[in-house]
């Protein structure tokens, strides 16, 4: 069984792309089954060393952590990002996602995430003329 079927995935990404094409910043999505145990945030900082995010060059990447049957989620961000928008972002963020969320609505959870992370990227790292999209802008589907 599939998460995400591949026109929710077509829209997640193209999300992502959007948020992206406003700012340098990058947002990757993680989504797995269950968090093996772990809580969200600590699966995220995992994914987010694992999957290179430390090594933007002004350290403005966002991961959105998504375990679904655990009904776990969290949205870190490098210390650029984290430094001009703080934690306060963070929970008002993850509010907006668990109202879709309560309602089993996975993507547009996600595509709201995706759409706030993205307009602070844009307010604070505004895309400039010489930008490479350095990560990729697919889901990262966990093993679980």
């Amino acid at each position: 069984m599939e998460i995400f079927n591949q026109e929710e995935q077509e829209k997640i990404v193209q999300a992502i792309s959007l948020a992206e094409n406003q700012t340098s910043g990058e947002i990757r999505l993680v989504v797995e089954r269950t968090s093996k145990g772990s809580d969200a945030y600590s699966e995220a900082k995992r994914y987010f060393e694992k999957l290179g995010m430390h090594k933007t060059t002004l350290r403005n990447g966002v991961l959105i952590y998504l375990a679904t049957e655990d009904h776990q989620f969290a949205i870190i961000g490098d210390a650029g990002i984290h430094a001009k928008v703080g934690d306060d972002f963070w929970e008002s963020t993850k509010e907006k996602m668990v109202s879709f969320f309560r309602n089993g609505d996975f993507m547009n959870g996600l595509i709201e995430g995706i759409h706030e992370a993205g307009t602070q990227l844009a307010t604070f790292f505004p895309r400039r003329g010489d930008d490479v999209n350095e990560l990729p802008n697919d889901i990262y589907f966990g093993k679980s």
